[in-house]
């Protein structure tokens, strides 16, 4: 039996694949078990790790340094190309008060860090109180960014020993949790907030549909206009449409730029709610037609764009309507539907509206691609691109007045900085940022459980000591605090002063502590999307801000 022996004790490849193994798929078994509803999750391979690893199951410490490092590039990549397309769009209209109260959160957490530092006495070494809130805000990213720049401070002779603020983590963790979905209870009682009321206040005031485009069909009359061409008239109201197709002496055709409007030509229009009254009352009144008739003489296809060439192009490059006699109605992006407008810029994976006579509508859809087993091929290129260009802009020092050394965004903040550009201007430089959602979960969840896998096998051995004979009781009630304190004051004034709807804040609340459980149960009481809506205008902004300031605080506090 020394072959068992060698596998399971003797330093080397098949020994690390193993350990690996075991804590990544007991640890992601273990974190599906639900207790009052709400699993810990992939999380959960943490505490696997810290298992394994007080039982003397360890690996060789540089290549389980090279494991972590790579798998939270990979999370964090993952992550940015994911939320870049939204980022900055997320800052319009009610996503900067959203935003506002997100970073407002951070800045509690931060400040009640701070705090039980001074109160202490520093009893508690700032590390590990940053590896606590890490814990207390659910943000593994942030973890990962404060021991790294741990690590710079090592190399750079600031600290003789790199501290293992994992433990600090994995103990505030699992309190977290409960205390996000705690705080968003609380918030309900104090306010005595009913849910019905909540959801028909939203129904009267939801205003989101206005900047979806839908149908509508004008029957023009009016004789002030008229004998001018759609362009002109387009110009002259001012306003964002399309005109999908049109009826004149009962034939259907697809009207062109230059095409004269006569009275009792009958229109399909798409525009957002918002325009319609304004379109509708400028070029005539509301009617009623059957267009599905139009079917036989014209088609409507939705067409994905898979070819690279199209990547960044607007429609009005494409001349669709010039040259093949077709009109692009919507484009579906991620889910969204967005207005044809002849500036859009088209991006690989788009879904495309088309509208024409059947020969036409097949040239258009040769030009655009449609192979949609092409759009199972994840983007490598880009991604290793993204990374090469991350890692470099993660090592640029960056110097600070009285700080005792630059600041470097790491292989954490590089990472994810780059991402959310590419994410969002890549097809400027020709890049395919689409990947499929399983494509982007596989990266992410396998990056997160390496990174996890060897933050716990680190940790182990010491965990048990630490945490049970020493401040572990300590550490749990700092974490909570750290969890809930800034989650009820910013709630709070979300509430009372923003009077932002329940669901909303909800997923706000979530959102601000990067919580997947937390929406998920937030996403179970309501009977809308608002809070995945509010989840996702808050977490990139979040992100960052968590990745930066556990990063900072480890820089200026050692």
């Amino acid at each position: 039996m020394d072959w068992l022996y060698n596998l399971l004790f003797s330093d080397g490849i098949a020994h690390t694949i193993l350990i690996y193994s075991f804590v990544i798929f007991t640890g992601l078994l273990l974190g599906k078990i639900k207790v009052f509803g709400i699993s810990i999750g992939g999380t959960f391979v943490l505490f696997m790790g810290i298992v394994v690893g007080h039982f003397g199951f360890t690996v060789n410490p540089e290549i389980a340094d090279f494991i972590k490092d790579f798998g939270l590039i990979l999370f964090i990549y993952s992550i940015g190309l994911q939320v870049g397309p939204g980022f900055f769009s997320s800052f319009k209209k009610g996503g900067i008060a959203l935003n506002l109260l997100a970073a407002g959160t951070v800045l509690l957490a931060v400040l009640v860090t701070i705090a039980f530092f001074y109160i202490l006495d520093g009893r508690i070494s700032m590390p590990m109180l940053v590896g606590i809130m890490s814990g207390a805000v659910t943000n593994t990213p942030g973890l990962g960014a404060a021991q790294e720049a741990l690590c710079q401070a090592y190399d750079a002779g600031q600290i003789s020993e790199i501290p293992q603020i994992a433990l600090g983590y994995a103990v505030a963790y699992p309190f977290a949790v409960v205390g996000i979905i705690t705080s968003i209870v609380l918030i309900r009682v104090i306010f005595k907030i009913s849910l019905d009321k909540e959801t028909s206040d939203l129904e009267k005031k939801d205003d989101s549909q206005l900047e979806k485009p839908e149908r509508l069909t004008v029957k023009f009359t009016n004789k002030a206009i008229l004998g001018k061409s759609l362009h002109h008239i387009r110009e002259m109201i001012g306003r964002k449409f399309v005109i999908s197709r049109m009826l004149r002496n009962d034939e259907f055709f697809i009207p062109q730029s230059d095409t004269i409007l006569e009275i009792d030509d009958v229109l399909l229009v798409i525009a957002s709610a918002v325009d319609a009254e304004p379109i509708i009352a400028f070029l005539g009144e509301k009617s009623e037609v059957n267009w599905k008739a139009s079917e036989k003489q014209l088609v409507s296809r939705r067409i994905v764009i898979t070819r690279n060439e199209i990547n960044g192009k607007t429609l009005g490059d494409l001349k669709l309507r010039t040259i093949y006699g077709v009109n692009v109605t919507r484009v579906n992006r991620s889910g969204f539907d967005l207005l044809g407008s002849t500036n859009l810029v088209l991006q690989v994976g788009d879904r495309v509206m088309v509208v024409g006579e059947l020969a036409a509508v097949n040239k258009v859809e040769n030009l655009l691609g449609n192979a949609l087993k092409k759009l199972n091929e994840p983007p490598i290129i880009t991604i290793f691109v993204g990374i090469f260009l991350g890692v470099l802009l993660g090592s640029i020092p960056i110097f600070f007045p009285g700080m005792p050394m630059p600041v470097k965004l790491g292989l954490a903040g590089g990472p994810l900085i780059v991402a959310i550009l590419i994410g969002r201007f890549g097809y400027k430089l020709k890049l395919i940022t689409y990947t499929t959602l399983s494509a982007n979960l596989m990266l992410r969840e396998v990056g997160i459980t390496l990174f996890l896998a060897s933050v716990g096998l680190a940790s182990g051995g010491q965990f048990v000591e630490t945490v049970f004979t020493g401040d572990g009781l300590m550490w749990i009630g700092i974490g909570i605090a750290i969890t809930m304190i800034p989650l009820l004051i910013m709630g709070s004034i979300g509430r009372k002063f923003a009077k932002i709807n329940y669901f909303t804040l909800m997923g706000l609340m979530a959102g601000s502590s990067t919580n997947p459980p937390a929406l998920a149960y937030s996403n179970s009481l309501a009977v809308n999307d608002e809070p995945a809506v509010a989840y996702s205008t808050v977490y990139p902004l979040t992100m960052f801000l968590r990745v930066l300031a556990a990063q900072l605080l480890i820089l200026i506090f050692i």
